[in-house]
C-alpha cells in the first residue's frame, strides 16, 4: 500500500502480518529458506518477533513476490489470511474473534482489530441480517493497495467464521477498487451456529404452544388439557435449558479466550514497564557515580536484576582506539572471565569481521538469534570465539559518546528459550546511550581530577624545593596521612580531603623569605615566629582558592597543622 509522497519510508504494516506467512510456509511449504526470503525482502527475523515493529509497503511487496516465486502459488496471501485461523497462529487477530461471542459480534468490530496489523484503509461493517454483514475497506487518502492485500483479507473474513464453525463463509465482493470501485465492499454471509439455531426454534416454538394452549379448550376435550399444557411447558423449558446451555457454554468459551487474551496484554505492559523503569533506574543510579568503575559496576548489577538475559559484559576502548577489552561482565563462569581479559579484540585491522568490532566502527546494532545464521560472515577467529563462549543468541550495540564509539555493551542467552526481538535491542540501545554520556562525564571529571592533583604535585614541590632541608617533606606527610586514613577506614571522599591538605600543608613558606627560611645558623627567636607563621599563611592564601564540596575544609585543616591536642 504506497502512499504517493512517502509510503516507502512509513512503516504500515505490522510484523504479525508477515509472521503468519511465516508460519504458514513453515507448516506446508518447508523447503523454503526463510532467512533468504526475510534478506530478499530487507526484513530481519527478530524484527518480525517483535510485534511491536511495523514494515514498509515495499518490504511487503518484495517479500510477497518472491514467496509466490518459490512456492509458485499465487493464492498464497489468501491462504495466509485463511491460516490466521488456524491453532498455530496466535496473532492479534485470532486473540481479538475469539474473544467474541459469535462471527457477528466478531466482524463488527473488523476494524478495531485490522487496525492492530494495518494502517493503510479504514473498515466499516454493516449487519444485514443475523448472520450476514457487509464490509467496506476504504484506503487512506495517498495510498494505493495491492491486489493481493485484498485476496488476504478475504482470507482473513473466511479465517473469522471459521474459529467459531470450522466452516468458511460465503463471500460476495461485489465492489473491488481493482476493478474501478472507489472501495473494497464484502459481504459476508455463515452459518448459523447452534446456539442461532436453538434460539430461533425456541422462539417460534414457544409462541406456537402458546397460541395452542389458547386455543386448546376450543379444539380437545377437557381432560386432555392438562396433559397438553404440562406437556407444551415442559417443551419450553427444555428449549430454553439447551438454548441457555449452549449460551453459558460460548460465553464460557469467549471469555476464556479473552482472559487469555488480557493476560498476553498484561504480560507485554509488564515488560513495557520494566523496561521503563530499568531505563530510569539505570539513569539515575549511574549518574551519581563520578568514577568508571562505578558506573560499569552499578550497570551491570542492574542488567542482573532487572534484565532478562543470561550474561552481560561491558567492553571499552582504548584511548588509542585499537582495542577493546572487557571491563565489566556477570553471569560468566572465572574461566569464561579469564578468556575474555585475555582476548583482544583489534579495532586497528581493516579486514577484521568481528561482530563486536564491526558494532563499534560502524555505531550499529546487532541482533543474531542464530550463531550458526551468521558463521560465514565471521572470521575463523570469532567464529572459535563464539563457540568457546557457547553463546545461541545474543545483542550487542555500540556505546557512543559525542559522535564517538567508546564501547561495546552486549546481552546472551545460554539457557533461555525466549526469542530475542527488536525491542529488547531498542531497550539495550537507551541504556548504551545513558552509559555513553555517564562514561564521558566520569572521564572528563577524572581528566580534571588528574589535572588538579598534578597542579597541587606541581605546588607542592615548588615549596619543597626553596629549601633542599625538606625536600620531598610534603610527599612524605601526604603518604603518612593516606596510611592512617585506611588504617581507619574513613571514607574516599574525606581520604581525598585530607590528601589535598597534606600536600598543600606547607605553602605557607613561600611568604616567608629566603634568607630565614634557608639560614644555615641558628634562628634566632624573632626568626623563628616568622616561620611558624606559615601555617596561618597556608590557611590564608588556600582560602582564596575556591574549593567546592568536602575540600572547603582544606584550608582550616592545612593551616592547623602545627596544633596541638591540648
Amino acid at each position: 500500500m504506497d502512499t504517493i509522497h512517502g509510503a516507502e519510508r512509513d512503516p504500515i504494516y505490522n510484523s504479525r502480518v508477515i509472521d503468519t506467512y511465516i508460519k504458514l510456509l513453515k507448516k506446508r511449504y518447508q523447503y523454503v529458506n526463510i532467512n533468504d526470503l526475510l534478506h530478499y525482502a530487507e526484513m530481519k527475523s527478530y524484527e518480525v518477533a517483535d510485534q511491536g515493529h511495523w514494515f514498509k509497503q515495499s518490504q511487503i511487496d518484495r517479500f510477497y513476490e518472491r514467496a509466490v516465486h518459490i512456492t509458485g502459488n499465487k493464492n498464497l496471501a489468501r491462504e495466509a489470511g485463511q491460516y490466521a485461523a488456524s491453532p498455530e497462529v496466535t496473532g492479534a487477530m485470532r486473540q481479538y474473534v475469539l474473544g467474541m461471542i459469535n462471527p457477528a459480534k466478531a466482524y463488527e468490530i473488523v476494524g478495531t482489530y485490522a487496525a492492530k496489523l494495518t494502517q493503510s484503509a479504514i473498515y466499516k461493517s454493516k449487519k444485514i441480517a443475523s448472520n450476514k454483514v457487509e464490509i467496506c475497506v476504504t484506503p487512506l487518502n495517498g495510498i494505493q493497495e495491492k491486489k493481493f492485500q485484498c485476496e488476504n483479507r478475504i482470507g482473513m473474513f473466511e479465517a473469522i467464521s471459521m474459529l467459531f464453525n470450522n466452516k468458511p463463509p460465503r463471500i460476495e465482493h461485489p465492489e473491488c477498487i481493482f476493478s474501478g470501485g472507489n472501495v473494497c465492499r464484502y459481504v459476508v454471509s455463515w452459518e448459523k451456529t447452534p446456539v442461532t439455531f436453538w434460539k430461533k426454534i425456541r422462539n417460534r416454538l414457544s409462541i406456537l404452544l402458546v397460541f395452542l394452549n389458547l386455543i386448546a379448550p376450543l379444539l380437545i376435550p377437557a381432560n386432555f388439557f392438562i396433559p397438553f399444557f404440562t406437556a407444551s411447558a415442559f417443551i419450553v423449558l427444555l428449549l430454553f435449558l439447551i438454548s441457555d446451555y449452549l449460551y453459558q457454554n460460548e460465553l464460557k468459551t469467549s471469555l476464556s479466550n479473552l482472559k487469555d487474551s488480557s493476560g498476553k496484554l498484561l504480560d507485554q505492559i509488564k515488560i513495557n514497564y520494566d523496561n521503563a523503569y530499568t531505563t530510569n533506574e539505570i539513569g539515575q543510579t549511574i549518574s551519581k557515580f563520578t568514577n568508571i568503575e562505578d558506573v560499569l559496576s552499578k550497570v551491570t548489577q542492574i542488567f542482573k536484576k532487572r534484565l532478562n538475559y543470561d550474561r552481560g559484559l561491558i567492553l571499552l576502548a582504548n584511548s588509542e582506539k585499537t582495542r577493546l577489552s572487557i571491563r565489566a561482565a556477570y553471569g560468566y563462569a572465572n574461566k569464561e572471565v579469564k578468556f575474555l581479559k585475555a582476548t583482544q579484540f583489534n579495532l586497528d585491522k581493516i579486514d577484521s569481521k568481528g561482530i563486536f568490532v564491526v558494532s563499534f566502527r560502524q555505531q550499529e546494532p546487532f541482533l543474531i538469534n542464530d550463531v550458526n545464521q551468521i558463521e560465514e560472515n565471521l572470521s575463523s577467529r570469532s567464529l572459535v570465539f563464539a563457540q568457546k563462549m557457547g553463546s545461541k543468541s545474543f545483542i550487542c550495540c555500540p556505546i557512543v559518546s559525542e559522535g564517538e564509539s567508546i564501547g561495546i555493551v552486549a546481552v546472551d542467552n545460554l539457557r533461555s528459550k525466549k526469542p530475542l526481538v527488536k525491542s529488547d535491542m531498542s531497550l539495550l540501545m537507551g541504556i548504551a546511550s545513558f552509559l555513553g554520556i555517564s562514561i564521558r562525564n566520569a572521564e572528563l571529571i577524572e581528566a580534571r581530577e588528574k589535572q588538579f592533583s598534578s597542579i597541587l604535585h606541581v605546588l607542592a614541590a615548588s615549596i619543597d624545593a626553596r629549601d633542599p632541608l625538606t625536600a620531598g617533606h610534603s610527599e612524605k606527610v601526604t603518604e603518612y596521612s593516606l596510611g592512617i586514613c585506611d588504617e581507619l577506614g574513613l571514607p574516599r571522599d574525606y581520604r581525598e580531603m585530607i590528601r589535598v591538605a597534606a600536600l598543600l600543608h606547607d605553602y605557607g613558606k613561600i611568604g616567608v623569605e629566603d634568607s630565614i627560611l634557608k639560614k644555615p645558623g641558628r634562628l634566632t627567636e624573632e626568626e623563628h615566629d616568622i616561620v611558624k607563621s606559615h601555617a596561618v599563611k597556608t590557611r590564608e592564601i588556600l582560602e582564596q582558592i575556591s574549593f567546592e564540596g568536602i575540600l572547603k575544609k582544606v584550608p582550616k585543616i592545612a593551616g592547623a597543622h602545627h596544633e596541638k591536642l591540648d
